[in-house]
């Protein structure tokens, strides 16, 4: 480390002990979990009946005012991946599949309207006239290019998502739609919390403070909207070939952004309550949000009734005086209801150890975890994991997280039956009404190695434990199956002609 090193870390608030830890991770590689079985209805995944979501949505309804809700939306990224083939056609002017499905449906997208005033701007023609004329690359580049709409450099939260019959709305406008639905508090303030990158947060302000009066005026609600940045003291170093720190040309350390598990680090500043975290890109029009509002209730009002179970039981272990049949049933209620792994060999404990272990199985964060049935998405898996105390819980598991090289651990991972839609309720103080420290249940061995290049030269980089699998390994997780129909994210611009996003 030298000199200057040094001011770059301290810029930061990075330690060199955070980089020689790095660094070691770095050589060591990827630490793959090691799966014990997929979680299954009945083994891991709750199946509730109609009925049971009723009642869940019922406890929800009638407790919400006691609690602070807030809706966490990870928005930071850009939206550039989404149009990754419309780029390629830009630069090669060569037609396939999906440029063909594009313009065959091009009227049907929000943004219709707009590309068509653009083209009208730029060329003096419509979008129809320039596809008739073959001018196709033109109407891409009025989409994605500066001088246009730009939505190549937008967030997806910018975007216009859904067509209605007298307006569009972007994804933004409609997390405030959700946001109105189940967020809202008995005041009727309805919080939400992006994460965005710096370069876009201004654009955020100024877009929501164009849109607040209408919607506050329509859903007779007020909202307290917080936005923050992924920190510098979350970004990771590099190392080269050699197993040395990458620099830059100029000489300084090379730092990378360590992916959305960073974002842990604004959900534990946020301090708050009860929150809602789903992605920017998985929303629906306000006509087909009824199945999902139903669902993000029935899941608060699970992990509202086991919270407060749970609360009740550290209050007996704190105040002490148990008998065994109290800590037998405070053992069957982690074990049955919380879906937490008790060893054979606790049995053999004695009442001040079975204290001891129950009370830190109970007393950390709590999230329940939507779970849609696999119908082929990339993506993680609930699943039974061994870490390397050897104890065994629920995690939320991404295929680069396996030895695919394994022949049982890629068998386990194919035997998964249903998929992580990021649909999370957490509950994130404790018994005492106090806010967890988030990041001291964070698994730091499951970061994620990969390769990379930079001007040229080979890079070994880190991305920290994913924020809803690593990020969250030690906290009590529950897995919910929930409908295919509240999952509809929008990885591409033609996603956003499937029939639930219009």
């Amino acid at each position: 480390m030298t000199k200057e090193d040094l001011i770059q870390l301290s810029e930061r608030n990075i330690t060199e002990e955070q980089v020689n830890q790095q660094v070691a991770q770095l050589k060591r590689g990827t630490a793959y979990v090691k799966l014990v079985r997929p979680a299954t209805i009945g083994d891991g995944i709750i199946r509730m009946t109609d009925d049971q979501v009723q009642k869940m949505t019922e406890a929800f309804e009638e407790d919400r005012e006691y609690y602070q809700c807030t809706k966490f939306v990870p928005a930071s990224g850009a939206a550039s991946r989404m149009f990754k083939d419309l780029f390629t056609f830009i630069e090669n002017g060569v037609e396939t599949k999906f440029t063909e499905v594009f313009f065959a449906h091009i009227h049907y997208f929000a943004f219709f309207e707009d590309l068509d005033k653009a083209c009208k701007k730029l060329y003096g023609e419509g979008v129809d006239n320039l596809v008739s004329a073959g001018r196709k690359v033109e109407v891409v580049k009025a989409l994605l290019l500066e001088d246009g709409l730009c939505y190549g450099k937008l967030p997806k939260a910018l975007l216009k998502f859904h067509h209605y019959e007298h307006f569009n709305r972007l994804a933004l406008e409609e997390h405030l739609v959700e946001a109105a639905r189940y967020a809202a508090g008995a005041d009727g303030t309805a919080r939400l919390h992006f994460t965005v990158s710096p370069e876009h947060e201004q654009l955020f302000k100024d877009t929501v403070k164009e849109l607040i009066d209408s919607y506050e005026a329509k859903y007779g609600v007020h909202y307290e909207i917080g936005y923050s940045c992924q920190k510098p003291s979350t970004d990771t170093v590099a190392i080269d070939a050699d197993g040395n720190l990458f620099r830059e040309k100029d000489g300084k350390l090379l730092f990378r952004p360590g992916g959305h598990g960073a974002l842990i680090e604004n959900l534990n500043d946020l301090a708050g309550e009860i929150v809602f975290i789903k992605n920017i890109d998985n929303i629906v029009p306000e006509t087909r949000l009824e199945t999902t509002v139903t669902y993000k209730k029935a899941l608060a009002g699970m992990l509202l009734r086991l919270q407060q179970l749970s609360f009740e039981y550290l209050e007996m272990l704190d105040e002490g005086g148990l008998t065994e049949d109290d800590l037998d049933e405070i053992m069957t209620f982690a074990k049955d209801q919380l879906h937490i792994d008790i060893p054979d060999f606790v049995k053999a404990y004695e009442p001040m150890e079975k204290i001891d272990f129950l009370y830190d199985r109970l007393n950390r964060p709590m999230r329940v975890c939507g779970m849609v049935k696999n119908e082929g998405e990339p993506g993680g898996g609930p699943f039974w994991v061994k870490n390397n105390d050897d104890e065994v819980s629920l995690q939320v598991v991404e295929s680069s997280q396996i030895d695919h090289g394994k022949e049982d651990q890629e068998a386990i991972f194919k035997g998964a039956t249903h998929f992580n839609p990021v649909d999370l309720v957490c509950g994130c103080w404790n018994y005492k009404g106090e806010a967890f420290n988030l990041t001291e249940y964070v698994d730091p061995s499951t970061g994620f190695v990969s390769s990379k290049s930079k001007d040229g030269r080979e890079l070994k980089a880190l991305e920290l434990p994913g924020l809803w699998n690593g990020a969250m390994a030690d906290w009590i997780t529950l897995f919910v199956e929930v409908p295919i129909e509240t999952f509809n994210p929008v990885k591409t611009v033609n996603d956003l002609l499937k029939v639930m996003h219009q």
